[in-house]
């Protein structure tokens, strides 16, 4: 078997308006000491996959500005979606291309949303997952984060028992390929610290994530949306809950290596479902006895930067826990956010307090932090040269 790692770098960021545009979403933008998201991820599978192994998942719009931020990404490991179809078609075509080229590949997916710290225990962990899939090969396996709070913008992973190797069983109606991977993989011996997952819990309302939160980590690990699974394996559950999907994938894979592949990704990828791979798939996969959905429990710091207050933990704050990033001047202000993309515009404010204020060159935000989900209202609102 041959591991492989693919980074989704897709998605708009419009949460981060007016920093992230349509053409240089948050993924690119070197927010982090002068580097983006998606090269801090890039970096995090460095030790784990072969550089050859590493893929990159994006629109193909931004095809140019991804190659030129990953000077050691090969242009032939980048998928690029002629539009945005979800985490299902995505996650989907990099099985479809990988599981063509490589019948044996175990992949592992990774959004280019996160900030994880240590990255070395980071790795151990992803090691872990890996090793998971690669024993038990009906297992699709997922990454849970201890909750730090009752939020209600995650998704939570309701755990079971241990995940116990146990035999594998081709049953009526599986394809031939994942019967005879069935049959080709015996079980082994051993425990690991993987847990099953009983169900798959999306955005609580607030009354449910408290209680999640009060029953621990040992009950409720958020879902981190990385996931490690055989492509086969993962393949048969899309052709099992969602077989339209599986159909266009395996067009497009068939033609991935064709004269033919632009055409045939331009006219199929589009019409694919849009939907989650939580909803599609790791929902009903956790109820389905051939498969079992597995949860490595990750204790790290892992911040999912997709609004400006998850962005404002990531910067240096004063003594009244102000964030700034770039050229700001507050008096008796806090709990305030700044942030500006000129070096030569200095952002002032007196008397503010839990406000949001972002200036780039063409825009000003102004926003109550406990508002700041609004700011995708405000975005579908804009003209289109300012998205």
């Amino acid at each position: 078997m041959h591991r492989y790692a693919m980074i989704l770098a897709g998605g708009s960021g419009t949460r981060l308006w007016p920093m992230s545009r349509d053409d240089r979403p948050k993924q690119l933008l070197p927010l982090f000491d002068g580097r983006s998201l998606l090269q801090l991820a890039f970096a995090r599978q460095e030790r784990l996959v072969p550089d050859d192994h590493r893929w990159v998942c994006a629109g193909e719009r931004h095809r140019a500005a991804v190659l030129a931020g990953l000077p050691r990404l090969n242009a032939e490991q980048f998928l690029g979606e002629p539009a945005g179809r979800d985490t299902l078609a995505a996650i989907g075509l990099g099985t479809a291309v990988l599981a063509a080229r490589d019948p044996e590949a175990v992949v592992g997916f990774f959004p280019a949303d996160h900030l994880i710290e240590p990255v070395d225990e980071y790795r151990r962990i992803v090691e872990e997952g890996f090793r998971v899939a690669e024993e038990n090969a009906d297992a699709l396996v997922t990454f849970g984060i201890a909750p730090t709070g009752p939020a209600t913008g995650f998704g939570y992973l309701e755990l079971g028992g241990p995940l116990d190797r146990r035999a594998h069983d081709a049953r009526e109606g599986d394809s031939p390929v994942f019967a005879t991977m069935l049959r080709m993989v015996p079980a082994k011996t051993g425990t690991v610290p993987a847990r099953l997952v009983r169900q798959f819990v999306e955005k609580p309302p607030r009354e449910k994530a408290e209680e999640y939160f009060r029953a621990g980590s040992q009950k409720y690990l958020w879902n981190s949306g990385m996931f490690v699974w055989r492509a086969a394996t993962m393949l048969e559950c899309i052709r099992r809950f969602k077989p339209a999907v599986y159909d266009g994938l395996q067009t497009i894979a068939g033609d991935w290596d064709t004269p033919g592949r632009a055409a045939t990704l331009a006219a199929v990828f589009p019409t694919l479902k849009k939907i989650s791979i939580d909803f599609a798939v790791m929902e009903p996969a956790s109820r389905d006895a051939r498969f079992r959905v597995a949860a490595v429990p990750m204790p790290l710091r892992w911040l999912d930067v997709g609004s400006w207050p998850a962005y404002a933990d990531t910067c240096p704050r004063d003594d009244r826990g102000n964030a700034a990033a770039g050229q700001n001047l507050l008096l008796e202000s806090a709990g305030c956010l700044v942030v500006s993309a000129d070096p030569k515009h200095l952002v002032a404010a007196i008397g503010c307090d839990d406000l949001i204020v972002v200036h780039t060159p063409d825009a000003t935000l102004v926003c109550r932090k406990d508002r700041a989900e609004q700011i995708k209202e405000l975005y579908k609102q804009l003209p289109p040269q300012l998205q």
